[in-house]
């Protein structure tokens, strides 16, 4: 049995993912950490930035994987659209390689941005600059720890939002430093902004189909490595 720890961003995926491929809650854990078979996930937080505290004291896993939702640049993307990039460029231009999984084919580059790309004239220009299919805020930093580890490193991705729809700051803004979404928040959101409901629910559609898109090429790895 060849172990394969999986990192996500926020709480939403890291549950959703959970209960999509029946992962058990690890007993005592302060936040979202999931456990069954060859499988572990871990939510490291929005800019993977409890990645360390976090996934540091963990065993050493056989397969690290960057794992969640994505914005799509490229304008062919839809909702769903599976991204398993070979490189991910990071917000300085360099150039991290991915490793290869079974099963999985790999294409093209994601970019790793420094902040939620809100409009879609952004992705658009992201887009022409950079060649990237697909934006997020964690795979670079993933990628560099892994590296620095030793330990090799995939990202499975999928599209929440194509490129025709950016993520307004205000939905944004209703996750925490922690990965935590706030209830709170987004109803004082849909007061304040009448398209915020809207938005907002797009962009659930959009992250649960991303969601089941990810879980089934989970579930693939794992049936490879059992």
């Amino acid at each position: 049995m060849t172990r394969v720890l999986v990192l996500t961003a926020i709480d939403v995926e890291a549950r959703g993912l959970a209960r999509h491929l029946d992962l058990a809650r690890v007993p005592g854990a302060a936040h979202p950490h999931f456990r069954t078979g060859v499988l572990e996930l871990v939510c490291v937080g929005p800019g993977a930035r409890d990645l360390e505290a976090r996934a540091g004291g963990l065993e050493r896993p056989a397969l690290l994987v960057s794992a969640g939702v994505c914005g799509a640049l490229a304008p062919h993307l839809n909702e769903g659209d599976l991204i398993v990039p070979e490189v991910v460029l990071d917000a300085r231009g360099a150039r991290h390689a991915t490793a290869e999984v079974a099963g999985l084919r790999r294409r093209g580059t994601l970019l790793g941005v420094t902040e939620v790309v809100a409009t879609p004239d952004a992705k658009a220009r992201l887009w022409l600059e950079t060649g990237s299919l697909a934006c997020d805020m964690e795979s670079a930093v993933i990628l560099a720890w892994a590296a620095a580890r030793g330990v090799p490193a995939a990202v499975v991705r999928a599209v929440a939002d194509p490129a025709s729809r950016g993520v307004p700051p205000d939905l944004a803004a209703l996750v925490e430093p922690d990965g935590r979404v706030r209830s709170a928040r987004a109803v004082r959101a849909a007061l304040a902004r009448p398209r915020a409901l809207a938005d907002a629910l797009a962009l659930r559609s959009g992250t649960n189909a991303a969601l089941r898109s990810v879980a089934q090429a989970l579930a693939r790895i794992a049936r490879d490595r059992a």
